[in-house]
Protein backbone atom coordinates (compact mmCIF):
# COMPACT_ATOMS: atom_id res chain seq x y z
CA UNK A 1 0.00 0.00 0.00
CA UNK A 2 1.93 3.38 -0.76
CA UNK A 3 0.32 6.92 -0.15
CA UNK A 4 1.49 9.93 -1.99
CA UNK A 5 1.46 13.95 -1.82
CA UNK A 6 2.65 15.91 -4.38
CA UNK A 7 3.75 19.77 -2.95
CA UNK A 8 2.07 22.69 -3.71
CA UNK A 9 2.86 26.11 -3.16
CA UNK A 10 -0.07 28.29 -0.86
CA UNK A 11 0.87 31.12 -2.87
CA UNK A 12 0.34 30.26 -6.31
CA UNK A 13 -1.05 26.52 -6.23
CA UNK A 14 2.13 25.11 -8.33
CA UNK A 15 3.86 22.43 -8.01
CA UNK A 16 7.01 22.24 -6.10
CA UNK A 17 8.34 18.94 -7.09
CA UNK A 18 7.86 18.07 -3.60
CA UNK A 19 6.83 14.86 -2.30
CA UNK A 20 6.06 12.77 0.25
CA UNK A 21 5.63 8.84 0.38
CA UNK A 22 3.93 6.66 2.93
CA UNK A 23 5.03 3.03 2.14
CA UNK A 24 2.91 0.09 4.33
CA UNK A 25 3.42 -3.58 3.95
CA UNK A 26 4.90 -3.26 0.88
CA UNK A 27 6.47 -6.59 -0.94
CA UNK A 28 9.41 -4.78 -1.21
CA UNK A 29 10.92 -1.39 -1.47
CA UNK A 30 14.34 0.14 -2.83
CA UNK A 31 15.60 3.24 -2.04
CA UNK A 32 17.65 5.40 -5.11
CA UNK A 33 20.53 7.35 -4.40
CA UNK A 34 21.20 10.59 -5.93
CA UNK A 35 23.08 8.49 -8.70
CA UNK A 36 19.53 8.01 -10.36
CA UNK A 37 18.40 11.57 -9.77
CA UNK A 38 16.10 11.09 -7.18
CA UNK A 39 17.87 12.94 -4.22
CA UNK A 40 15.82 11.76 -0.95
CA UNK A 41 15.74 10.92 2.61
CA UNK A 42 13.50 8.23 4.02
CA UNK A 43 12.79 6.64 7.81
CA UNK A 44 11.96 3.17 7.84
CA UNK A 45 10.58 1.64 11.05
CA UNK A 46 10.52 -1.94 11.13
CA UNK A 47 7.41 -3.23 13.20
CA UNK A 48 7.90 -7.07 13.11
CA UNK A 49 10.97 -9.47 13.21
CA UNK A 50 14.98 -8.83 12.14
CA UNK A 51 15.35 -8.47 8.43
CA UNK A 52 18.60 -8.33 6.63
CA UNK A 53 18.82 -5.54 4.37
CA UNK A 54 21.34 -3.87 1.60
CA UNK A 55 22.69 -0.69 2.39
CA UNK A 56 25.29 0.61 -1.06
CA UNK A 57 25.53 -3.23 -1.27
CA UNK A 58 26.29 -4.01 2.45
CA UNK A 59 24.26 -6.23 4.58
CA UNK A 60 22.61 -4.36 7.45
CA UNK A 61 20.50 -5.67 9.96
CA UNK A 62 17.23 -3.81 10.30
CA UNK A 63 15.98 -5.05 14.12
CA UNK A 64 12.57 -5.63 14.75
CA UNK A 65 10.86 -2.50 16.55
CA UNK A 66 13.54 0.33 15.52
CA UNK A 67 13.74 3.04 13.13
CA UNK A 68 16.38 3.70 10.40
CA UNK A 69 17.04 7.24 8.79
CA UNK A 70 18.47 7.30 5.27
CA UNK A 71 20.29 10.07 3.81
CA UNK A 72 19.90 11.44 0.38
CA UNK A 73 23.49 9.41 -0.80
CA UNK A 74 22.02 5.80 0.47
CA UNK A 75 21.03 2.75 -1.92
CA UNK A 76 19.04 0.98 0.20
CA UNK A 77 17.17 -2.39 -1.42
CA UNK A 78 14.97 -4.35 0.83
CA UNK A 79 13.41 -7.49 -0.18
CA UNK A 80 11.03 -8.59 2.94
CA UNK A 81 9.37 -5.41 3.90
CA UNK A 82 6.07 -6.30 4.72
CA UNK A 83 6.28 -5.29 8.25
CA UNK A 84 7.84 -1.94 7.60
CA UNK A 85 6.60 1.92 7.62
CA UNK A 86 8.48 3.81 5.51
CA UNK A 87 8.51 7.72 4.84
CA UNK A 88 10.22 8.80 1.75
CA UNK A 89 10.55 12.19 1.10
CA UNK A 90 13.02 15.14 -0.85
CA UNK A 91 14.28 18.32 -0.36
CA UNK A 92 11.30 20.55 -1.78
CA UNK A 93 8.90 18.92 0.11
CA UNK A 94 10.24 19.36 3.98
CA UNK A 95 13.85 21.06 3.49
CA UNK A 96 12.12 24.06 1.83
CA UNK A 97 10.36 25.41 4.91
CA UNK A 98 13.20 26.90 7.14
CA UNK A 99 13.38 24.91 10.17
CA UNK A 100 15.04 24.91 13.25
CA UNK A 101 18.35 23.49 12.52
CA UNK A 102 18.12 20.41 15.23
CA UNK A 103 15.30 19.09 13.04
CA UNK A 104 15.90 19.79 9.60
CA UNK A 105 17.72 18.43 6.87
CA UNK A 106 20.93 19.00 7.90
CA UNK A 107 20.03 18.34 11.79
CA UNK A 108 21.77 15.80 13.99
CA UNK A 109 19.44 12.74 12.31
CA UNK A 110 21.43 12.57 9.02
CA UNK A 111 24.31 15.17 9.90
CA UNK A 112 24.89 14.94 13.65
CA UNK A 113 27.03 11.84 13.32
CA UNK A 114 29.02 10.00 10.36
CA UNK A 115 27.67 6.35 11.79
CA UNK A 116 24.36 4.84 10.78
CA UNK A 117 21.97 5.48 13.12
CA UNK A 118 19.46 2.71 14.46
CA UNK A 119 17.54 4.04 16.60
CA UNK A 120 15.52 1.40 19.35
CA UNK A 121 11.86 1.72 20.29
CA UNK A 122 10.46 0.57 23.77
CA UNK A 123 6.96 -0.68 23.71
CA UNK A 124 5.87 2.59 25.09
CA UNK A 125 7.24 4.69 22.31
CA UNK A 126 6.12 2.21 19.80
CA UNK A 127 2.64 2.61 20.60
CA UNK A 128 3.15 6.46 20.11
CA UNK A 129 4.69 6.10 16.44
CA UNK A 130 1.53 3.78 15.78
CA UNK A 131 -0.64 6.72 16.95
CA UNK A 132 1.28 8.94 14.62
CA UNK A 133 1.16 6.89 11.96
CA UNK A 134 -2.67 6.77 12.29
CA UNK A 135 -2.44 10.51 11.59
CA UNK A 136 -0.64 10.25 8.95
CA UNK A 137 -3.22 8.08 7.40
CA UNK A 138 -5.89 10.07 8.07
CA UNK A 139 -4.36 12.82 6.53
CA UNK A 140 -3.96 11.69 3.26
CA UNK A 141 -7.50 11.28 3.08
CA UNK A 142 -7.72 14.46 2.65
CA UNK A 143 -7.59 16.48 -0.33
CA UNK A 144 -7.71 20.26 0.38
CA UNK A 145 -5.19 22.69 -0.11
CA UNK A 146 -3.61 22.66 3.38
CA UNK A 147 -3.03 19.06 3.38
CA UNK A 148 0.84 19.83 2.74
CA UNK A 149 0.93 21.92 5.25
CA UNK A 150 -0.63 19.10 7.59
CA UNK A 151 1.71 16.45 6.11
CA UNK A 152 4.91 18.82 6.94
CA UNK A 153 3.41 18.95 10.33
CA UNK A 154 3.71 15.26 11.07
CA UNK A 155 6.28 14.92 9.15
CA UNK A 156 8.60 17.43 11.80
CA UNK A 157 7.00 15.75 14.14
CA UNK A 158 8.27 12.21 13.70
CA UNK A 159 11.47 13.64 13.25
CA UNK A 160 11.27 15.23 16.13
CA UNK A 161 10.69 11.93 18.06
CA UNK A 162 13.31 10.08 16.14
CA UNK A 163 15.90 13.05 17.13
CA UNK A 164 15.31 13.10 20.68
CA UNK A 165 15.78 9.27 20.81
CA UNK A 166 19.04 9.43 18.30
CA UNK A 167 20.29 11.77 21.10
CA UNK A 168 19.44 9.72 24.15
CA UNK A 169 21.27 6.44 22.59
CA UNK A 170 24.06 7.74 20.52
CA UNK A 171 25.44 10.45 23.43
CA UNK A 172 26.01 10.77 26.69
CA UNK A 173 23.54 13.05 28.55
CA UNK A 174 26.43 16.02 28.96
CA UNK A 175 26.57 16.18 24.76
CA UNK A 176 23.29 15.67 24.16
CA UNK A 177 22.17 19.77 24.19
CA UNK A 178 26.03 20.86 23.64
CA UNK A 179 25.85 23.43 21.24
CA UNK A 180 29.58 22.44 20.10
CA UNK A 181 27.26 19.65 18.45
CA UNK A 182 26.43 22.12 15.44
CA UNK A 183 30.04 22.57 14.54
CA UNK A 184 30.10 18.66 13.76
CA UNK A 185 26.78 18.86 11.70
CA UNK A 186 28.68 21.64 9.60
CA UNK A 187 31.95 19.84 9.50
CA UNK A 188 29.76 16.47 7.86
CA UNK A 189 27.93 19.20 5.58
CA UNK A 190 30.67 20.98 3.96
CA UNK A 191 32.18 17.26 3.62
CA UNK A 192 29.34 16.28 1.93
CA UNK A 193 29.28 19.44 -0.58
CA UNK A 194 33.18 19.53 -1.03
CA UNK A 195 34.23 16.16 -1.21
CA UNK A 196 34.44 15.47 -4.54
CA UNK A 197 36.88 18.47 -4.67
CA UNK A 198 38.51 18.90 -1.48
CA UNK A 199 39.97 16.07 0.15
CA UNK A 200 41.91 17.66 2.96
CA UNK A 201 41.12 18.54 6.53
CA UNK A 202 42.34 22.18 6.29
CA UNK A 203 40.18 23.27 3.93
CA UNK A 204 36.58 22.43 5.94
CA UNK A 205 38.70 23.79 9.30
CA UNK A 206 39.06 27.38 7.38
CA UNK A 207 35.69 27.46 6.31
CA UNK A 208 34.60 27.10 9.63
CA UNK A 209 37.30 29.26 11.19
CA UNK A 210 38.31 26.48 13.42
CA UNK A 211 41.84 24.43 13.56
CA UNK A 212 42.18 21.36 12.15
CA UNK A 213 43.46 20.66 15.49
CA UNK A 214 40.38 22.06 17.16
CA UNK A 215 38.26 19.88 15.33
CA UNK A 216 39.92 16.49 15.73
CA UNK A 217 40.07 17.50 19.76
CA UNK A 218 35.86 17.95 19.07
CA UNK A 219 35.35 14.83 17.05
CA UNK A 220 37.66 12.68 19.47
CA UNK A 221 34.98 14.22 22.31
CA UNK A 222 32.16 12.76 20.77
CA UNK A 223 33.56 9.45 19.74
CA UNK A 224 33.07 9.68 16.10
CA UNK A 225 35.57 9.29 13.17
CA UNK A 226 38.22 11.71 12.91
CA UNK A 227 37.40 14.44 10.66
CA UNK A 228 40.16 13.08 8.13
CA UNK A 229 38.35 9.45 8.20
CA UNK A 230 34.56 11.24 7.86
CA UNK A 231 36.42 12.82 4.20
CA UNK A 232 37.85 9.73 3.02
CA UNK A 233 34.93 7.30 4.34
CA UNK A 234 32.38 9.81 2.38
CA UNK A 235 34.81 9.25 -0.53
CA UNK A 236 34.94 5.94 -0.48
CA UNK A 237 31.08 5.33 -0.44
CA UNK A 238 30.88 7.67 -3.52
CA UNK A 239 33.50 5.31 -5.47
CA UNK A 240 31.97 2.19 -4.58
CA UNK A 241 28.51 4.19 -5.64
CA UNK A 242 29.97 4.94 -8.55
CA UNK A 243 31.56 1.59 -9.58
CA UNK A 244 28.53 -0.45 -8.20
CA UNK A 245 25.55 1.68 -9.99
CA UNK A 246 27.21 3.43 -13.07
CA UNK A 247 29.09 2.09 -16.20
CA UNK A 248 31.57 5.15 -16.01
CA UNK A 249 35.25 3.87 -16.01
CA UNK A 250 37.43 3.70 -13.21
CA UNK A 251 39.32 6.68 -14.53
CA UNK A 252 36.56 8.40 -15.03
CA UNK A 253 35.30 7.85 -11.19
CA UNK A 254 38.77 9.06 -10.37
CA UNK A 255 38.67 12.12 -12.11
CA UNK A 256 34.97 13.14 -10.46
CA UNK A 257 35.94 12.13 -7.15
CA UNK A 258 38.45 14.68 -7.38
CA UNK A 259 42.45 12.49 -7.78
CA UNK A 260 44.64 14.60 -10.11
CA UNK A 261 45.53 10.85 -11.82
CA UNK A 262 43.81 7.16 -11.47
CA UNK A 263 46.71 5.75 -10.26
CA UNK A 264 46.53 7.92 -6.54
CA UNK A 265 43.09 6.81 -6.55
CA UNK A 266 43.46 3.51 -7.09
CA UNK A 267 46.11 3.61 -4.19
CA UNK A 268 43.75 5.18 -1.86
CA UNK A 269 40.80 2.39 -2.86
CA UNK A 270 42.82 -0.20 -2.18
CA UNK A 271 44.57 1.19 1.24
CA UNK A 272 40.50 1.32 2.56
CA UNK A 273 39.51 -1.41 0.80
CA UNK A 274 42.46 -4.48 0.22
CA UNK A 275 41.35 -4.31 -3.28
CA UNK A 276 41.84 -2.07 -6.37
CA UNK A 277 38.62 -0.81 -7.94
CA UNK A 278 38.51 -2.84 -10.74
CA UNK A 279 38.79 -6.15 -8.86
CA UNK A 280 36.04 -4.70 -6.66
CA UNK A 281 33.48 -4.16 -9.44
CA UNK A 282 34.57 -7.43 -10.90
CA UNK A 283 33.64 -9.25 -7.17
CA UNK A 284 30.27 -7.19 -7.57
CA UNK A 285 29.62 -8.25 -11.20
CA UNK A 286 30.45 -11.73 -10.34
CA UNK A 287 28.40 -12.21 -7.21
CA UNK A 288 25.62 -10.63 -9.25
CA UNK A 289 25.73 -13.46 -12.22
CA UNK A 290 26.00 -15.82 -9.07
CA UNK A 291 22.60 -14.72 -7.33
CA UNK A 292 20.90 -14.86 -11.24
Amino acid sequence: MKFYFEGKSNATDSTTNGFLFLFVEEESWIKNSQLEGIPNYALVWNRGKDISIKIDNEPFLLEKNSVLPLMVNQHVEINDAQNLIIWEFNREFYCIVDHDKEVSCVGFLFYGMREQFLIRLSEEKSQKFDNLYDIFVDEYEEKDNIQGEMLRMLLKRLIIKVTRLAKKQYLEEDLRNDTKLDLIRAYNLLVELNYKKEHQVQFYAEMLHKSPKTLSNLFAKYNSQTPSKIIQHRILEEAKRLLKFTDKTTKEIAFELGFDNYSHFSKFFKRMTNLAPSFYREGLENSKNKSN
